[in-house]
């Protein structure tokens, strides 16, 4: 066996620094390059006839990553792209609808049947459904003009939806080098995170907080204790306790978190019988898993959203337990 030192020396002599795998790398490599000239070619194309959909429904269909191209072109992810399908397909808005052609692609499926379409699903009905293909063209091209997706989609992603990098206009692809750059800075900012509101509103009351596990539950059932977002006033003497779930896509994790929230609430009723457990549960991941929401919801006291009007009840209803204490 080799001594301590003779092992060192080998990972310091033998380091690859960076590992890469050079048949990987010319084989995506010729990926990249596949879309950097697709899109060369779609934007020659725009100069020579003027900015037309019928353009980018060609694309889709005639080319191998299309989808990929286009949305390298405005920045949209692929993710992002499924979550607003999902959302389209759930959601009754009469000119989203319009817009999307949805009534001949989104089918009759009711919403608590509703999962997430897969990167096979999505591109397969780009190709058989003109529609569908149809309805992703217009939405980059006039999504950002429905007042659903801009009182509904961040800024951030909204500004994605331009005619002007269609257009391959320069600053718009600067803007879309910025904002790939600046993504993960973006989504990582703690003012992104929505339990930032309920922050600002305990700080606008001057109510204290903490965060993290419960004395009792810690000495009575450390196994099933669980971290709290929002303690108050402290661990020691809880009157309120605040669980954030807030999501995004569907899963089937979400049967289990529900799950362990009634549990939770179980265990905080038999060692904290005068305290309120609160839940805010938002997005469209529990939109559309209704069945898994009804048992969620059933493990709060009382629930709330992000949405304003929800907001104001949640500092309504602390400002009453104020005076009331």
């Amino acid at each position: 066996m080799n001594s301590v030192n003779e092992k060192f020396t080998t990972v310091i002599e033998k380091n690859t620094f960076y590992f890469f795998n050079p048949v990987f790398e010319e084989k995506y490599e010729s990926y990249l390059n596949s879309i950097k000239e697709t899109l060369l070619v779609l934007k020659n194309k725009i100069e020579t006839d003027g900015l037309k959909k019928e353009h980018f429904e060609d694309l889709l269909l005639e080319k191998e990553n299309g989808l990929r191209a286009l949305l390298a072109l405005t920045g949209f992810s692929n993710e992002y792209l499924k979550r607003l399908i999902t959302m389209i397909r759930v959601i009754d808005e009469r000119e989203l609808s319009r817009l999307t052609l949805k009534e001949h692609w989104a089918g009759e499926a009711s919403v608590e049947d509703i999962r997430e379409w897969s990167d096979e699903v999505i591109l397969s009905k780009i190709v058989e459904n003109k529609f569908f293909r149809k309805g992703i063209v217009n939405i980059f091209f006039e999504g950002s003009t429905i007042p659903f997706l801009a009182n509904t989609i961040p800024l951030f992603e909204l500004k994605k939806l331009s005619i002007s990098k269609l257009k391959f206009e320069i600053s718009a692809m600067i803007d879309t080098l910025i904002r790939y750059k600046e993504k993960g800075s973006y989504s990582g900012k703690k003012e992104n995170n929505p339990e930032k509101l309920i922050e600002e509103i305990l700080a606008g009351l001057d109510i204290s907080f903490e965060k993290g596990d419960l004395h009792e539950l810690i000495d009575n059932v450390p196994e099933k204790k669980r971290t709290m977002d929002f303690i108050i006033p402290d661990k020691k003497n809880p009157e309120i306790i605040i669980e954030s779930s807030f999501l995004v896509t569907t899963s089937s994790g979400q049967g289990d978190k529900s799950k362990t929230e009634i549990l939770v609430s179980s265990l905080i009723k038999k060692h904290y019988p005068n305290a309120r457990f609160i839940g805010f549960i938002d997005g469209i991941g529990w939109y559309v898993r209704r069945g898994d929401l009804k048992r969620m919801v059933g493990a709060y006291d009382d629930v709330f959203t992000f949405h304003g009007e929800e907001l104001s009840r949640f500092e309504k209803s602390l400002v009453e337990v104020i005076e009331c204490g």
